[in-house]
């Protein structure tokens, strides 16, 4: 792939790629509830599928939009470029932004179909009280510093399955079950299942996820600095763009040089996201 996808297919991509995010979320929490009423085994299945679900997806989607699949790695990518990096523009993010939540609910709509429930039910589910706002912000700057340090020391081939592997764990260490998406927070509110949220929980859980989108990007710049890496959308970067050096490089042992570094190119792709 040499030509810059058109804003209109990654746009696609994002709503596609979150929709199905959502749907392995929900649909594997409805399952596991369906066959156990053991909590922990429930959760256990759940953090086992969603992790499985979202390397596959980051996979599949990368290459087009570069899979952020979550408003606070777009908004990291937005900033990139306005301290200087490639990555997102303005008008972009907005649309990738919209693409998420639009997905994020289609998505949510979709497993609810699917188990034969009525779609359009509001989660009934408050998850309020510091301690679960305070939990959010650790599992959003985690998935932020973790994506960006490993693009700022030249290892974006690994984020796939890294990002799987921490939001695997991040559902288990974490109070509030690590949501760490707003896109995600948003659709879950329309599922009144144990993986849900009430809509009136929405925006403490978004606010902690923007707080520790932008403790995330302080990490990352106070451990491997400014101007390299994932932050600064500078060769190595998987977070804001990168130059013609392709992160398939990385991955398939080949170089290939993109059309435009806007955010978004082929040497964009797969390593961008977030769960």
């Amino acid at each position: 792939m040499t030509a810059q996808p058109s804003l209109s297919r990654r746009a696609a991509a994002e709503l596609v790629g979150t929709a199905g995010l959502l749907v392995v979320v929900i649909g594997s929490g409805l399952k596991a509830a369906e066959l156990s009423r053991d909590t922990g085994v429930a959760l256990i299945a759940n953090s086992f599928a969603s992790a499985i679900g979202l390397g596959l997806i980051i996979t599949i989607f990368g290459p087009l939009s570069g899979a952020h699949l979550n408003p606070v790695v777009t908004l990291t990518s937005w900033w990139s470029r306005r301290t200087g990096g490639a990555g997102l523009g303005g008008r972009e993010a907005l649309v990738y932004a919209a693409a998420q939540s639009a997905g994020a609910i289609a998505g949510a709509l979709v497993a609810e179909v699917m188990f034969g429930r009525t779609p359009g039910t509001f989660a009934t589910q408050v998850r309020d009280g510091g301690h679960l706002l305070i939990g959010e912000v650790v599992a959003t700057a985690g998935l932020v510093l973790l994506i960006q340090g490993l693009g700022r020391t030249g290892r974006p081939q690994l984020i796939p399955p890294a990002v799987a592997a921490y939001i695997a764990a991040a559902i288990w260490f974490t109070s509030s079950g690590s949501f760490a998406n707003p896109a995600g927070t948003i659709g879950r509110s329309f599922s009144d299942s144990f993986t849900g949220i009430a809509p009136e929980s929405l925006p403490g859980f978004v606010g902690a996820q923007l707080v520790g989108g932008i403790l995330g990007l302080a990490l990352a710049a106070l451990l491997y600095g400014t101007g390299t890496g994932t932050g600064s959308g500078t060769r190595s970067g998987t977070g804001s763009g990168s130059s013609s050096r392709s992160r398939f490089g990385g991955r398939f042992g080949r170089s290939v040089k993109p059309a435009s570094v806007d955010g978004a190119s082929p040497a964009k792709a797969a390593y961008e996201t977030v769960g």
